[in-house]
């Protein structure tokens, strides 16, 4: 399902697209590229400043609750620790019940999930449980699920994906005691796995209008990090004749493929430069790789791939700044007309 032309950022170029094909009168075209490009009202900044250090505000908070626990541990009985951080969970909690889908209580929801950690933590050095640090963050996670699941606030989906990570990422190295190259290139498969799960699967339900999953930046964050454990893998994958493995090589193809769900992706959306980019940047790191590889392995020719390869940088950034420059052209003046 293509994407609706009313969706479509209003950018300098394609008012003037519309106006070059008669669409907008001169008019409507000067007024349309005022309010394009104009500065936000009061309203509006007052808006966003009050969210960020809202946002920022609660962070603060909560690095402070775990600096509070940390400097105090000591004097502190076992009671006072669980007492004061369920008393912290309790509170947020209710506070987003009771301020609903408004920011504070998105973000006090967001406190209370977070809040989650530190009672495990208190919980799990109070009575030694023995538990592995993994085992800290996959219960943390699996706790915070209903509240992840009805929230429909972005930031506590990537808290959920992130403590998933960390989870994985620790339980791989506590558990794979054969530490080589080959589980190394294993993790990397699963994290990109995963994380291109998630990538995927907010695309296909930003492209059914779910009204909460529009913004850009979260499917941004979710293609570096499913990219690059892959493009990890793929660059050992080159490098690394002696140990190549299934999974490195999978990741490589996998790499592949998400390059061209990328450039897929920027026609549909009809300009997503930074994914645009973020695959640039992935191609030159392959191409580099392999050509130097190439030049130290076969030629045995250090001082020569020293001298070539800023060359070959540089060459590739003036390509990819001249690809990236026509792409923005042709999806903001070009389809449009």
């Amino acid at each position: 399902m293509p994407k609706d032309f009313l969706d479509l950022e209003a950018t300098p170029e394609r008012l003037h697209a519309l106006a070059d094909a008669r669409i907008l009168s001169p008019d409507a075209y000067r007024r349309a590229l005022h309010l394009a490009v104009a500065t936000p009202s009061r309203s509006a900044w007052r808006t966003f400043l009050s969210t960020t250090l809202m946002g920022l505000g609660s962070l603060l908070v909560l690095a402070g609750v775990v600096y509070f626990f940390a400097y105090n541990w000591a004097e502190m009985g076992r009671f006072a620790k669980l007492g004061l951080v369920a008393l912290g969970i309790t509170g947020t909690a209710v506070g987003a019940w009771r301020l609903g889908d408004r920011p504070a209580g998105q973000f006090a929801l967001l406190a209370s999930a977070v809040l989650v950690g530190p009672l495990l933590a208190v919980y799990g050095q109070t009575y030694q449980t023995g538990a592995d640090p993994y085992e800290l963050f996959i219960g943390w996670s699996v706790l915070i699920l209903p509240w992840v699941a009805l929230a429909r606030f972005t930031p506590l989906w990537m808290l959920q994906l992130v403590l998933i990570n960390t989870g994985v990422i620790l339980f791989w190295e506590q558990r794979m005691r054969d530490w080589s190259a080959s589980r190394e290139g294993q993790l990397a498969l699963l994290l990109g796995l995963l994380n291109g799960f998630a990538w995927a699967t907010y695309e296909h339900f930003a492209n059914r209008r779910v009204s909460w999953l529009q913004g850009r930046w979260m499917p941004r964050v979710l293609a570096i990090m499913a990219m690059t454990p892959l493009l990890g893998a793929a660059v050992v994958f080159i490098v690394d004749s002696d140990d190549r493995s299934l999974a490195t090589g999978l990741s490589f193809l996998l790499l592949l493929a998400a390059l061209g769900a990328i450039v897929a992706l920027h026609r549909h959306l009809h300009g997503e430069l930074f994914l645009l980019t973020l695959g640039s940047l992935c191609v030159m790191t392959l191409v580099n790789t392999a050509v130097g590889y190439f030049l130290i392995k076969a030629t045995h020719a250090e001082e020569l791939t020293l001298f070539i390869l800023p060359l070959l940088i540089i060459g590739e950034v003036a390509l990819a700044v001249y690809w990236l420059r026509r792409e923005s052209q042709a999806t903001g003046v070009t389809e449009e007309t």
